[in-house]
């Protein structure tokens, strides 16, 4: 049965730069036409909306259930990397995400993650080599090769990361990259590779030196890493190159806008309107090879009407000419999906986490607000009875990361940063591994927050006194299966729990899951031990 509809309004043209007031006809799920007539409406017709760089599990919300949200926002397609899960549950879980964004009417663009585990200094719960790659890239279903987050490798000729990225030429995939810091001559090298991307980038030297090497660079503004003030300038000076990408996004923040929020941001402080949905809509749709319509006679029925450009109100979004979302309301169901998970460690006691003092001068973690790398420092701490213990005036207090997918000895480091005076907090999403990680003032509190998270088999947990919360994550300990508008509202309840604690941090659970994260440096710390990230390698926690 052919149903037509005609939308009028000012027509974003993205792909000639220009707007205009028309009108576009669709039929079932594509545009017929689009054609420059007069209208009295004021509103504006766009293409729908894509995040160019996102990790779905960090929104902890199954494909399906973030789907439900993103439309509300004039979000139509996302460019995903299930790295997360592939790092708990490998193959399998990469296979979960596909499957499950199936099940409704948005655009999931799934990537083969190529660094599952990230490093060979951290224990993930899988391994994806060159002919799980190969499966996956041979797959219709998964349109590019993930971001290739050991770019030593890449710089040092790593036989296995060479044969994955010949896979992907093989398959004729886009690779993304992710290089934090890597400039000039490296750059050129990593480019060269054949890699095409970059969302790691903290200020516009860095991204101009990789725009000129080759590379796109994707602006992110995450939960926890802020990057679009540093680099929006890009938009001016390389609009071609510029894309625009969340990276992680936590529930509570997901259901306050997405990429829409970036693009009314850019709009406002002046930048051309035509510049920045180009950014959110063309140059990924051309860059990826993606389905998304871009308001051309023949292409897909996925566009967004919104009531102008200055406040950028969404008011309806279109997927394949259907109506998924009107005025915040998403018309998106939910599906119920059975969990999949990997969780084999057991209970811990106090006693596992005591430290004997090799010295009194220490390697610290520094944390910073806003930022996915890390600091180092040192310092000089408190010794009792010949061992290590929290100097809680001074902000050093321990950091914890145990093994999740089997019964081995928890790693213990120090931390500061996050400002703790009492309590503990703790997290099975602790980027890339997805071991438990856990930060607190006392041994007891911590043991408390990890043992609360083994009994649910994952999820975010938050203690102090008397008081215990948590909120489990059945899939891979990753995400819930449950109501993405019931579950943020859970979220934002334990993360107000969290943030009393903890003194320094505007987002203290989302800051504490990338302190595992090795492909970032400085220093971090995984199961395995204290982690040098600009040596690329382990570390002892003391200085003699």
């Amino acid at each position: 049965m052919n149903k037509t509809k005609k939308y009028c309004g000012n027509i974003v043209d993205v792909n000639n730069n220009r707007i205009y007031k028309g009108s576009i006809t669709v039929r079932n799920d594509k545009i017929i036409s689009v054609t420059e007539e007069d209208n009295k409406e004021e509103r504006y017709i766009l293409p729908g909306l894509v995040d160019a760089h996102v990790h779905i599990e960090s929104s902890m919300l199954i494909p399906s259930e973030f789907a439900r949200v993103a439309v509300t926002h004039g979000t139509v397609a996302c460019v995903s990397d299930p790295h997360e899960i592939a790092n708990v549950c490998g193959i399998d879980g990469v296979k979960f995400m596909i499957n499950n964004g199936k099940k409704v009417p948005f655009r999931f663009y799934f990537g083969a993650p190529s660094c599952v585990p990230a490093t060979s200094f951290e224990s993930a719960g899988a391994t994806l080599g060159p002919l799980q790659i190969e499966e996956l890239l041979s797959m219709e279903e998964v349109n590019y090769l993930a971001e290739m987050m050991n770019f030593p490798g890449v710089l040092y000729g790593d036989k296995t990361v060479e044969q994955k990225i010949n896979i992907a030429k093989k398959y004729n995939k886009v690779i993304d990259g992710h290089a934090p810091g890597l400039t000039g001559e490296d750059a050129a090298k990593y480019c060269a590779a054949g890699i095409t991307t970059d969302h790691e980038c903290v200020n516009i030297d860095e991204a101009v030196s990789k725009i000129k090497n080759g590379m796109l660079i994707q602006i992110r503004e995450g939960s926890a890493a802020k990057n679009f003030d540093a680099l929006i300038e890009l938009l001016d000076m390389y609009p071609d190159n510029v894309m625009f990408c969340s990276d992680d996004k936590h529930p509570d923040d997901l259901i306050k806008g997405h990429i829409n929020l970036l693009v009314k941001r850019a709009i406002k402080l002046g930048y051309d309107p035509l510049k920045v949905i180009s950014s959110c809509t063309r140059i990924p749709v051309m860059h990826y090879g993606l389905k998304s319509g871009l308001l051309r006679a023949g292409d897909n029925a996925d566009f967004v009407i919104v009531d102008n450009l200055n406040d950028f109100n969404v008011l309806e979004t279109y997927i394949g000419g259907e109506l998924l979302a009107k005025n915040g309301k998403t018309f998106i169901e939910s599906v119920n999906e059975e969990p999949i998970n990997n969780f084999k460690t057991k209970h811990i006691t106090a006693d596992s986490l005591v430290v004997s003092a090799e010295s009194d001068t220490i390697k610290v973690i520094q944390a910073y607000d806003g930022q996915l790398v890390t600091g180092a420092k040192t310092a000089k701490v408190p010794v009792k009875n010949g061992k290590i213990i929290n100097d809680i005036e001074n902000d050093i207090v321990k950091i914890v990361v145990l093994n999740r997918y089997e019964e081995v000895k928890p790693a213990v480091a120090f931390i500061t940063g996050f400002g703790f005076k009492k309590g503990a907090i703790a997290s099975t999403v602790a980027h890339d591994s997805h071991n438990i990680i856990a930060i607190g003032a006392s041994d007891e509190e911590i043991v408390t927050a990890i043992n609360m998270l083994v009994d649910n088999k994952g999820g975010v947990s938050v203690t102090c006194e008397n008081e215990k919360i948590v909120l489990p994550l059945p899939v891979a300990g990753l995400m819930t299966n449950k109501d993405a508008y019931c579950f943020a509202k859970q979220y934002d309840n334990i993360d107000k729990e969290a943030k009393k604690l903890c003194t320094e941090l505007s987002a203290p659970l989302m800051t504490l899951s990338f302190m595992a994260l090795l492909v970032l440096p400085e220093l971090k710390l995984s199961d395995k031990g204290l982690f040098d990230g600009k040596k690329f390698e382990l570390t002892s926690l003391f200085v003699k």
